[in-house]
């Protein structure tokens, strides 16, 4: 197993470094000028010129992406084109609050998804499962960001159960176990509206899988032999069912680190997300980077777990 990890750790090498060049490309192929943009008269041509061979943007492309790299290798993303201020100081003051964000959505959708295609895959074409079925379509077709929508009107402004925007109360100097409790209150709503789509998915999958596998032989031979059906349910068709799940779950891992782009915008979420539009939007390119290799390593470390975890669910994949 250790020499598997290691093994697939030095092969995500040559892959960080093709992502390091598509993502640098694609920096230097967008249209437009962070520094042409800035509109304030008060700035001269001249002014701008300076700024850009201050950056190196007037460099050679070659030297320009060899410096990132070597920045990047030390953990130097460089600093914000429109703050000026150190990239890693910007991702560190919001990234928490995407992985609260995120790990409360993971945390819903498995809590419901699971449960809900265990229920509709034992009694099919049943109540549950015709509910099931009809809320996984309606996941699936809403957008997260009229989702948060409808969810800040009925529930913040109608009814005032959960507040529409921010991290935290402001005006209450909460510390501690209340100052999470408020953070968890603030995040609900916006995990409840990036979770709904991924909690639909998994429970499309969940029921498909575990249909097929109550169909397999050994299941049969399992109920022949007098297998209770609560160890027959978790212990083998449930275990068997799983893998596919993993699977997505290695690809979420990425979105989610990256944070629901819109949906956080809509809450006013300062998190990964709203950087990375926000950078977009006044062509920060050293952040946009930065976010993006974040989020591609995370893509990486995503697989790996779900490779790993593949093993603890089914016993006949071993990594030797």
């Amino acid at each position: 197993m250790y020499k598997y990890i290691f093994g697939r750790i030095l092969g995500m090498i040559p892959n960080l470094f093709i992502i390091t060049i598509l993502i640098f490309s694609l920096a230097k192929l967008a249209p437009g000028d962070p520094f042409a943009m800035q509109m304030d008269p008060g700035i001269s041509k001249e002014d701008i010129e300076r700024q850009r061979a201050m950056y190196g943007i007037d460099d050679p492309i070659p030297k320009q992406y060899f410096v990132w790299l070597t920045n990047v290798v030390q953990g130097d993303f460089g600093n914000s084109l429109k703050t000026k201020r150190p990239v890693n100081d910007l991702i560190n003051e919001r990234i928490w609050n995407t992985v609260l964000l995120a790990a409360l959505s993971l945390f819903i959708t498995i809590s419901i998804a699971i449960p809900l295609g265990i229920l509709s895959a034992r009694r099919p074409y049943s109540l549950v499962d015709y509910m099931g079925t009809t809320f996984s379509f309606t996941g699936l077709s809403i957008p997260n960001f009229y989702l948060g929508l409808l969810l800040i009107f009925v529930f913040a402004l109608h009814f005032g159960w959960f507040p529409s925007q921010g991290t935290v109360t402001t005006s209450a100097n909460y510390t501690g176990f209340r100052l999470f409790m408020d953070k968890l209150h603030h995040a609900l709503l916006p995990a409840i509206a990036i979770g709904t789509s991924a909690t639909a998915i998994y429970f499309r999958y969940m029921r498909s899988e575990m249909l097929e596998v109550i169909q397999k032989d050994f299941i049969r031979t399992a109920k022949s032999k007098g297998v209770p059906e609560r160890k027959l349910l978790f212990k083998h068709t449930l275990r068997n069912a799983m893998i596919p799940i993993i699977t997505l779950m290695g690809f979420e891992f990425g979105a989610l680190v990256s944070g629901a782009i819109i949906t956080e915008k809509v809450f006013s979420w300062p998190g990964i997300g709203t950087l990375f539009l926000d950078s977009i939007l006044t062509r920060d390119y050293p952040t946009i980077m930065a976010i993006s290799l974040i989020v591609a390593i995370a893509i990486l470390i995503g697989n790996l777990i779900a490779d790993i975890l593949y093993s603890a669910v089914d016993p006949r994949i071993r990594y030797n």
